[in-house]
């Protein structure tokens, strides 16, 4: 099965996972957020207790489901392949860059495009960020920058991020050990049905690892080669959840009334730049992190430890964007935004992704 020899497989592999999306929003997750790589690492993290935010714990069965689908799908194909050592420290910096930019936006590049295709304007100025990151890191990409050349190991060496996944998923539902949001409190108490979260999460990590979904990628693809097929995977799913969302009257086109977002323009736009660049130098985005570490990668399984920790320490630490809301009987309304020292902790993000750029390059023949 090859779903990435033509822009038509493609396309319909983008609509499958929409499909999945839009099942995930009809089912219980939260508003615009039917499944964000960022959001649901951060949620995770908060029900392991690396941060007590407590509006955003709940061990999401999708990150497990998406690990497990590219696993199973892969080893099924014979693509599974087990390698490590690209400069994995770096790696693991990228993600906790990557998931540092993303939580001062509200979200990773996949809730960006679900985000647009319910009318978020905020997140297509976002957009903007972003492909300018991705355009940066391209540019270094031509320069000669690289990590690095992975190696063979040995074959249970990949699977431990799948196992650890699995642990997780079973801690969740077999004990009381894992943090939850209580009802009300916030995202975190918002989700789908665990066995529904948890197909979901294996149809979209099989689809996005035979489609190499990856949002960073298809803008990279674009700028580098010319190559829209990639590209062709995102606007599929835009256009079920844009299908979806006007039919069910989720659609609103604007900057406020937005659902888990703020209008911090230049904050959406750096904190997405941050994510795009560190997403290009890394090999992927947050979800395409996940999946090739379901398909083997050490490297990418490093990188989403970092993405963990990123959320641990963006919570820990007061640096995620807070959403804006509406005025209640309780409370004044609030425009929402990114603190100071999470706007200090962007710039300081984007700073390393140069310096990490401008330090790693091929080493040329003799």
């Amino acid at each position: 099965m090859n779903l990435s020899d033509s822009k038509k497989k493609l396309a319909l592999a983008g609509v499958v996972c929409g499909i999945v999306a839009a099942v995930l929003a009809a089912t219980g997750n939260p508003a615009n957020m039917a499944i964000c790589i960022a959001c649901f690492v951060r949620d995770t993290a908060g029900a392991l207790k690396f941060h007590s935010a407590a509006a955003v714990q709940y061990a999401r069965p999708e990150i497990v489901g998406i690990v497990l689908g590219a696993f199973a799908i892969s080893l099924a194909t014979k693509e599974y392949r087990s390698t490590g050592g690209s400069s994995p420290m770096i790696r693991f910096v990228l993600g906790m860059i990557i998931m540092i930019g993303s939580l001062a936006f509200l979200g990773c590049p996949l809730r960006m495009v679900l985000r647009m295709s319910a009318g978020d304007l905020n997140a297509w100025v976002a957009l903007i960020g972003f492909a300018a990151g991705v355009a940066t890191g391209a540019f270094f990409l031509k320069k000669g920058f690289s990590l690095g050349r992975a190696h063979e190991t040995n074959a249970a060496s990949g699977t431990v991020l799948p196992i650890l996944m699995v642990g997780i998923l079973i801690l969740s539902v077999c004990t009381t050990l894992l943090a939850a949001s209580e009802p009300g409190a916030g995202p975190g108490a918002l989700h789908a049905p665990i066995l529904i979260s948890l197909i979901g999460g294996l149809i979209f990590g099989a689809f996005a690892q035979k489609s190499r979904m990856c949002f960073a990628g298809s803008i990279r693809d674009i700028i580098l080669v010319k190559s829209f097929d990639l590209i062709s995977v995102i606007v599929g799913l835009f256009a079920v959840m844009l299908i979806y969302n006007i039919a069910t009257g989720g659609f609103h086109l604007g900057f406020s009334g937005q659902p888990i977002a703020h209008s911090a323009h230049l904050w959406n736009i750096l904190g997405m730049y941050a994510v795009g660049f560190a997403a290009v130098l890394a090999g992927g985005c947050p979800l395409r992190q996940l999946v090739l570490a379901g398909q083997g990668s050490s490297d990418s399984a490093v990188t989403v430890l970092g993405l963990f920790v990123g959320a641990a320490v963006s919570h820990n630490f007061g640096l995620a964007g807070a959403a804006a809301s509406a005025a209640t009987a309780d409370k004044a309304a609030s425009a929402g935004g990114v603190s100071t020292a999470g706007q200090i902790a962007v710039v300081i993000c984007i700073v390393v992704c140069f310096i990490i750029a401008l330090t790693n390059k091929r080493k040329m023949a003799k």
